[in-house]
């Protein structure tokens, strides 16, 4: 039985290898918004009205690439072994985990705000958006500080 549930470590392979895919296809993604934004940007010989959202949407996908392949790699590293990665992927703890996702969760907050207020139509509906992603910005960084003190 002992021996069943030491190998039962491995199931997170599964969240490993979906975490990569997930990562990769977000990746792919962020890559495809950047090439067509360019040759938009070609095509109508530099201008576009909102290219720098367009940018920056772009680089969201990659954020929300690098925050899938950090979290497949720190599962990894929490249940089956160390895969001597830079100190700034290493993940110790759960917790550890949980605040690298944080911080990404909250700059993807922060990068649909920004698609949301270039977009904004009503005043009042993006105050409000405004004040969740606030809110919720404030929740994710509290969590994480209660966890450092």
């Amino acid at each position: 039985m002992e021996r069943l549930l030491r190998s039962s470590r491995y199931l997170v392979l599964m969240g490993v290898v979906a975490g990569l895919v997930a990562a990769a296809a977000a990746f792919v993604a962020g890559a495809v918004k950047t090439a067509l934004l360019v040759a938009s940007l070609v095509d109508k010989h530099g201008y576009e009205p909102h290219a720098a959202v367009g940018l920056v949407q772009a680089m969201d996908a990659f954020l929300i690439g690098a925050g899938l392949l950090i979290f497949a790699l720190g599962l990894y590293e929490l249940f089956v072994g160390d895969l001597h990665l830079p100190e700034a992927l290493q993940v110790h703890d759960l917790d550890a985990l949980k605040s690298k996702l944080a911080s990404i969760i909250v700059l993807v907050l922060c990068v649909t705000f920004l698609e949301r207020y270039v977009a904004a139509g009503d005043g009042r509906e993006l105050m409000y958006q405004a004040i969740s992603v606030a809110v919720v910005s404030a929740a994710l960084i509290g969590l994480v500080l209660v966890k450092k003190g």
